[in-house]
């Protein structure tokens, strides 16, 4: 998301005008009942202005019958306006629902088709401020403030046209101050709607950091770091409402600066009305109405100030959300790619080249043949580039140079998504997803009975454990299983690739945070589970890839040897010396 770009004000008002346009008939509506509520209250000052003249018609005494007509018009006609005001309020919420419901699920739909990169790339806690915060934001200002703009327009032309027909001569008055106020406005907000987006980005890393150390609240604590974090914390809040306090600050000066300009033209028009009343040429009844109407003129205006200094949040906020809405998808499928029918798993690398960064390259002319049913085991130091490999077979990224082939056929000639249901893959970071074992274990496959993953978690060495909780297979999970052992998440996730139906499989240190008693048996059963399937493993222990097919060590991007554990020790190469070093020395 690059926060150096702005949007045009035009733009984002199209983008927001799409959200609300496709609920015209609500709006239809909304415009209706706002303008019968804001025409029938406008009414009331002529009434109120008849009824002081009425009192004033016989000298020594007040025309009681016409005072109580004019006022039981107004009584009247009030009360009918605030009824139809609370049914747009009604209307506004049930608006406002609908445009933030569908909004937010664009932005997710859209992060949904987002390739792995981008989340590599930022905070999981920025991008949950937008979903959250800054959609919030659009929302409240979009529903409430659009229908407020409208009605203010209504407002502002109706009491204009009322006091052109009582005295047009103190309508000058808002010939200076009318444009004295729009100039006020705008150099204000000018000013203000960077300092807004501002304020969205702020937020944004303040979650992110939030969210990030929230995460790591064990290893802060295990190293010490606790307040380190919360000096950071303090020094990124303080940013936060640095940036907040300035936003608010300039935005609320638009609202003072035109109310002192409003205040000033009612000073002027009483002054005025005075003079005009002296002359005679215009009644106390009709003074009364022109500053009613006056203040209902120039209150709009007042408003409409406050109203763009919410806008310059929106406009903020609006544009995180349309720049996280505008993330380009994931490649789109080539229109000749297929689907995939039936997996053999014959996998083969021709001289691939890769690099996250075009300037620093991971993966260098690498080739790679995996056999249908084989096991090959990928081993090497920390950064020679074994992740890669399997973030390439999964086209999680995609490939600089060379190619992919999976059972003879271009992996990029075959629909992604298709593709990627004939791996199931076991990670290091076991993630589970809020709900019961049973359904993180039947994650992959539809239509499981209970028997089949009873069978799994047996032949994961889990189901002791689960038998011993409460609800058993019921029991519900959250926040990734935080209340069981790594290792329990990691034997759950082996339980839930064992339901797995694909033939392919990748196993990513599968079986680091279980004990070696445990390993061992997990091993003996995932050899039935990697039965005639082709295997990918990525392994530190070792002693864990004995049997593997194929044993490829990886070092800068390119396979330094291969072979089987046997004949890589005869060598006497890297992974005789990497194998020697894990068993120190004991070879």
């Amino acid at each position: 998301m690059d926060e150096k770009k702005k949007a045009p004000r035009k733009y984002l008002l199209f983008r927001l005008w799409r959200y609300l346009g496709r609920y015209y008939f609500l709006i239809a509506a909304g415009l209706v009942l706002m303008l019968l509520s804001n025409v029938l209250a406008l009414f009331g000052p002529k009434l109120s202005g008849k009824a002081i003249d009425a009192i004033g018609i016989r000298a020594g005494g007040v025309d009681f019958e016409k005072v109580f007509y004019y006022v039981g018009w107004m009584v009247v006609l009030y009360v009918l306006s605030a009824f139809f005001s609370y049914l747009l309020s009604l209307l506004t919420i049930h608006l406002t629902r609908k445009v933030i419901y569908r909004m937010r699920r664009d932005v997710f739909e859209n992060l949904s088709r987002l390739p792995v990169a981008f989340f590599d790339q930022y905070q999981t806690g920025d991008i949950i401020s937008i979903i959250t915060y800054d959609i919030d934001t659009v929302n409240q200002s979009l529903s409430n403030d659009f229908l407020q703009i409208m009605q203010s327009v209504v407002t502002v032309l109706f009491s204009l046209v009322m006091m052109l027909s009582i005295a047009p001569v103190m309508v000058l008055i808002f010939v200076v101050t009318i444009p004295v106020s729009i100039l006020l406005t705008k150099f204000i907000t000018s000013r203000s709607r960077p300092l807004f987006r501002v304020r969205s980005k702020k937020l944004g890393e303040l979650n992110g950091f939030v969210e990030e150390m929230l995460n790591g609240q064990k290893t802060t604590r295990a190293y010490g770091r606790e307040e380190q974090v919360v000096s950071a914390f303090d020094e990124k809040n303080g940013e936060a409402v640095d940036a907040n306090t300035k936003a608010e600050y300039y935005g609320t000066l638009a609202g003072p600066s035109v109310n002192f300009m409003n205040n000033t033209s009612l000073a002027l028009i009483s002054v005025a009305g005075s003079l005009l009343y002296l002359q005679g040429g215009i009644g106390i009844g009709d003074i009364s109405s022109f500053v009613q109407y006056s203040r209902k003129f120039s209150g709009p205006i007042n408003e409409a100030a406050n109203i763009i200094g919410e806008l310059q949040s929106a406009f903020a906020a609006a544009e995180r959300v349309f720049r996280l809405m505008d993330e380009l998808p994931e490649k789109p499928d080539d229109k000749k790619a297929h689907i995939l029918k039936e997996v053999y798993g014959e996998v083969l690398f021709n001289d691939v080249s890769f690099g996250y960064q075009p300037e620093q390259p991971i993966l260098k002319e690498f080739n790679l043949h995996a056999k249908a049913g084989q096991q090959i085991a990928i081993v090497g130091p920390t950064g020679a580039g074994k992740t890669t490999v399997i973030n390439l077979l999964m086209r999680f990224y995609d490939i600089d140079k060379g190619c992919i082939l999976l059972d003879g056929q271009d992996t990029y000639q075959i629909q992604r998504d298709s593709l990627r249901g004939a791996y199931t893959m076991v990670l290091q970071d076991a993630w589970l997803f809020h709900g019961t074992i049973y359904e993180n274990l039947s994650y992959g496959r539809e239509n499981l009975t209970m028997e089949e993953v009873e069978q799994a978690a047996k032949a994961a060495m889990i189901y002791s454990y689960i038998e011993k909780l409460p609800d058993g297979f019921q029991t519900q999970l959250s926040d990734n299983g935080v209340h069981i052992s790594k290792g329990q998440r990691q034997l759950l996730t082996i339980a839930r690739a064992m339901l797995s139906d694909a033939r392919m499989l990748i196993l990513d240190e599968a079986t680091s945070n279980v004990d070696t008693r445990t390993e061992m048996k997990i091993q003996k059963a995932m050899r039935s589970l990697m039965a005639d399937k082709t295997c990918f493993v990525i392994a530190h222990r070792l002693s864990t890839i004995r049997h593997a097919d194929l044993i490829l060590v990886v070092q800068d991007g390119r396979i330094a040897e291969q072979g089987s554990h046997e004949e890589l020790m005869e060598k006497s190469g890297m992974y005789y010396q990497m194998y020697d070093a894990q068993f120190e020395g004991a070879l």
